[in-house]
């Protein structure tokens, strides 16, 4: 189901308030997820792409979260930016991004952060530090001054919402609550009680 209207807007311009202020990640979004017996992890991931169809995020695929996508295709996300004493929760079904959108975003990122993707084992054991290192500077000479190719464990997921809440805060913590949830195949607009 597409992002209601009113509410992309919303969040496009508390993401454009976030990214004038002083902080130093304002796409940063914890990201939570759960393995197929419902045990929950969340962890922080930065916001890369955000339309009518939803919120877009990449990882490499093999990855704890990856796998955990893979099982269990659901997600919830938080953005709390505190300066501007807002949040906002989006929940719902993750599907992965095509081939060229993560191509895209792929070619977009620094060379350095490229290599690191085809180094990292990410959510593996690292035995010490050095090994890491020695996976970069393997895969810097693997490339070479080519242009360094997408890897088939690397993409992204766009998290398609069915139930987004914007948060202000307020005085006397009555802060003021929006609610936009799809019930029954339309989107619905409600304030909550604090």
């Amino acid at each position: 189901m597409q992002f209601p209207e009113e509410a992309l807007e919303r969040l496009k311009k508390l993401l454009e308030r976030a990214k004038k202020s002083d902080l130093p990640e304002p796409t940063a979004m914890t990201l939570a997820t759960s393995d197929r017996q419902g045990n929950p992890m969340a962890r922080t991931v930065l916001l890369k792409d955000v339309d009518e169809q939803g919120v877009v995020f990449y990882t490499n695929l093999n990855s704890r979260k990856g796998r955990q996508l893979s099982d269990n295709p659901k997600a919830a996300i938080c953005f709390y930016w505190p300066p501007l004493s807002e949040q906002v929760l989006i929940e719902g079904n993750v599907t992965p991004v095509t081939d060229e959108e993560a191509d895209a975003y792929w070619a977009s990122r620094a060379r350095e952060s490229q290599i690191g993707g085809w180094a990292s084992r990410q959510s593996e054991t690292l035995p010490h530090r050095f090994a890491l290192l020695r996976r970069v500077i393997s895969r810097t000479a693997r490339f070479g001054t080519a242009p360094v190719p997408r890897p088939e464990f690397w993409s992204g997921f766009r998290v398609d919402p069915h139930r987004i809440e914007f948060w202000s805060n307020r005085p006397s913590r009555l802060h003021d609550r929006v609610c936009y949830e799809v019930m029954e195949g339309n989107w619905t607009k409600r304030r909550l009680f604090p």
